[in-house]
């Protein structure tokens, strides 16, 4: 078996839940290195850079229409347009400015996307996120005003070896907004957020390797 495939079968084992999706993240590998998993029947992958992502996944779609592509880094505002057409599922939503923009996009190109708020759950200055303090109100503001599709919340917490309080507090803030849906655990540290309820888990080098 491809070695790609049995690092990916053995994270699926690893969860052991049919429900928690495994975002392949496939950022800078090639799209020969990505294939064998598109072919082996995967169909959540994600990246961080839309010009990277277009050049890789706008033949792969074509071909395989099931597959969900994520934006999981931070999304500038000027990309959103080409963001709007290619990926299904933003992770990195985070102000008022952006969420307008994709509101746009989105009656423009006739799609609509699905859409994790991210938080700054450590409260990082370096880090990307709305703070705790304004997550109501930006929620309310993107469903009401907006209309468009929240389906959770997303956090990348610090790394001070206190990953069960941060994933335990943005569980608790998903549930306080009745969402249903949870971005949270990386290669690192994916089994701590599984405790804490997380649906999708970003998974990149424990399946495709270390990055050049």
């Amino acid at each position: 078996m491809d070695t790609i495939i049995s690092r990916f079968e053995n994270i699926k084992s690893l969860i052991g839940n049919s429900n928690v999706k495994i975002i392949a993240v496939s950022k800078t590998f090639s799209p020969d290195i990505i294939k064998p998993l598109v072919d082996h029947g995967h169909l959540h992958f994600g990246e961080n850079k839309v010009q990277e992502a277009q050049f890789k996944w706008v033949d792969l779609k074509k071909i395989n229409p099931n597959i969900n592509l994520h934006m999981i880094g931070k999304l500038q505002s000027n990309k959103a347009k080409e963001a709007v057409k290619l990926f299904d599922y933003i992770h990195s939503l985070d102000n008022q400015k952006l969420a307008n923009i994709l509101a746009k996009q989105e009656n423009i190109a006739n799609r609509k996307l699905k859409y994790f708020i991210q938080v700054n759950i450590g409260n990082e200055k370096q880090k990307s996120g709305i703070s705790i303090n304004l997550l109501d109100d930006f929620y309310y503001y993107c469903i009401k005003e907006l209309k468009i599709n929240i389906i959770g919340l997303m956090a990348i917490p610090p790394d001070d070896n206190q990953s069960d309080d941060y994933f335990k507090k943005l569980m608790e803030l998903n549930k306080l907004l009745g969402l249903s849906e949870l971005s949270m655990g990386m290669s690192s540290d994916f089994n701590v957020a599984l405790k804490y309820g997380s649906t999708f888990v970003r998974i990149g080098s424990s399946i495709f390797g270390s990055r050049s």
